[in-house]
């Protein structure tokens, strides 16, 4: 199977499905911290919506927050259902929890439901590109 064009959305899908997996495996790993599993909900789920803009050619600026990329979705007339709109959420695990610091921790339940609100994201924005 050859590679998508890195300017598609489908190859922003490609990594999305990645970071999604990584973060499946991150959390059965007793070595790895739950916060970086809910890195990789973050990234699946910013990589899931560029995919989306890409995808409509929407232009975006380089950012982590959430919340502006479903905002430019919404602004260009993009239906984005309830589950998805909460993805902004997840936003927190971008960058903060990345590092130490004074941050409350995150805990596996915590990770489960980021992961759960990505893999919603990117299931969604499947239906939209396909």
């Amino acid at each position: 199977m050859s590679e998508p064009p890195p300017e598609s959305g489908q190859a922003w899908l490609r990594r999305a499905r990645s970071d999604l997996a990584l973060g499946r495996i991150a959390i059965m790993s007793a070595d790895v911290l739950p916060e970086d599993a809910c890195f990789h909900a973050q990234q699946c789920t910013e990589k899931s919506l560029k995919a989306l803009l890409v995808q409509r050619a929407i232009a975006f600026p380089r950012t982590h927050v959430l919340e502006l990329l479903l905002d430019l979705l919404r602004g260009a007339g993009v239906d984005v259902p309830a589950q998805v709109d909460e993805a902004f959420t997840l936003t927190q695990y971008a960058v903060q929890t990345r590092y130490p610091g004074a941050w409350e921790p995150v805990g596996s339940e915590e990770a489960e439901a980021a992961l759960a609100i990505a893999a919603q994201v990117l299931a969604w924005v499947e239906t939209q590109i396909e």
